[in-house]
């Protein structure tokens, strides 16, 4: 069981981290607050990066491995206000659970990690093989994993984990997810002479029709892939007596391990070929949304929304050695997948770097009216990521 002393404080730094508003782009108040309390809890170095990353980085006495633990700084925005019970960055305390935005999406997990990493260093002395880096992440709510990506360029790690709220089970993959745009380019008109112009709108209909035939692939454990029509929007809107010349569609794509870029736009892409040989009036592209924001540090960040599911095996070496540690420590988790989309997009699906989850509180609590993050939790997850440690820092 965690000691008093560091259950205080791992409740006081959630608290802290709660009280300040990080909506994305806005997270520059919480990494000061990291920054401030990696300096004084035994961290070599901190530094932050182009886009307002924070790594913290805490040296091992002997060589070994690189871990990386990754948590998101910003939250989704708080809606209907007048709805919370609570008031939504005051981090109160009641019934044993704090409340407040970003509780379990996933500040909780950002003081466990960091509390958990400083812990750890002081009661070995540093004495272990290897090192412990702490990246509290910006934009992961915009789009998963492109900030990671800088992070992997400074820490090259070899083993990652995902604060993302597991209910402190063991997670070892994802579906991953891509926004796919279709465009539908038609001849605007006078819409009381329908017949001198092309109505992108009718054009695009008769694309989505033929599109809900294709069947995503399925993976045995990650389920179906899926493809949903999320919008549509014709230009101009509104349309005042015009025949729109320009219609686009959205999808919401969930993607399985092995699904690139190439193959899964490959279908879409068919249909349309097939259905502009037939109708020379018809012109279609099919392509991924690219998002583009602007960080707390003045610089923009830019990507591609297309982010890759990833898998590892109950019986790969690492993540039997964690789940041995944890066992000692007292805790008997499940070996899941998470449900939706995390850094693990870049980390696992990208990049190739060994990857689990793990973080305080349910799944189902993020981005909820009235989020909050049980106590018993967040400092249990203290002591699971202590156990972490010591199972790959041998």
């Amino acid at each position: 069981m965690l000691k008093k002393e560091k259950a205080d404080e791992v409740i006081e730094l959630c608290r802290s981290l709660i009280k300040c508003q990080s909506y994305s782009g806005q997270e520059n108040a919480v990494a000061e607050i990291l920054d401030g309390y990696m300096k004084k809890n035994g961290f070599d170095n901190v530094r932050i990066d182009k886009y307002g990353n924070i790594i913290g980085h805490i040296k091992g006495k002997r060589k070994g491995p690189k871990i990386l633990f990754d948590g998101h700084m910003d939250t989704v925005p708080v809606q209907a206000e007048k709805e919370w019970k609570y008031p939504p960055f005051a981090a109160e305390i009641h019934d044993d659970k704090i409340y407040g935005r970003g509780t379990s999406d996933m500040k909780g997990a950002l003081a466990a990690m960091v509390v958990a990493a400083s812990s750890f260093a002081e009661n070995l002395g540093k004495d272990f093989a290897g090192d412990v880096y702490l990246a509290g992440v910006v934009h992961e709510e915009c789009f998963e994993g492109v900030a990671a990506r800088e992070i992997s360029k400074v820490v090259s790690p070899d083993y990652v984990i995902i604060g993302e709220a597991s209910n402190l089970n063991l997670k070892i993959g994802q579906r991953g997810r891509a926004e796919v745009l279709l465009e539908s380019f038609g001849k605007s008109c006078h819409s009381a002479n329908p017949e001198k112009g092309i109505n992108a709108v009718y054009k695009i209909c008769q694309a989505i029709e033929k599109i809900k035939n294709i069947k995503p692939l399925h993976h045995e454990i990650l389920g179906d892939g899926i493809l949903e029509l999320t919008d549509i929007k014709s230009s101009p809107y509104p349309g005042a007596s015009v025949v729109p010349a320009y219609c686009r569609a959205t999808y919401d794509r969930r993607l399985l391990t092995g699904e690139t870029k190439e193959s899964v736009l490959k279908p879409i892409q068919d249909v349309l070929d097939e259905i502009m040989q037939n109708d020379q009036a018809a012109s279609y592209k099919v392509s991924y949304a690219v998002g583009q924001e602007r960080c707390y540090t003045d610089n923009i960040i830019k990507g591609e929304r297309f982010f890759p599911g990833w898998l590892y095996k109950k019986d790969d070496y690492f993540v039997e050695n964690i789940i041995d540690e944890l066992h000692d420590a007292g805790f008997l988790p499940k070996i899941t997948q998470y449900n939706f989309c995390t850094n693990g997009s870049h980390y696992a699906g990208e990049a190739g770097i060994k990857t689990v989850g793990m973080g305080p509180s349910k799944e189902n609590i993020a981005h909820t009216v009235n989020e909050y993050i049980e106590i018993e939790q967040l400092t249990k997850a203290v002591e699971c990521y202590q156990a972490v440690m010591k199972a790959l820092l041998k």
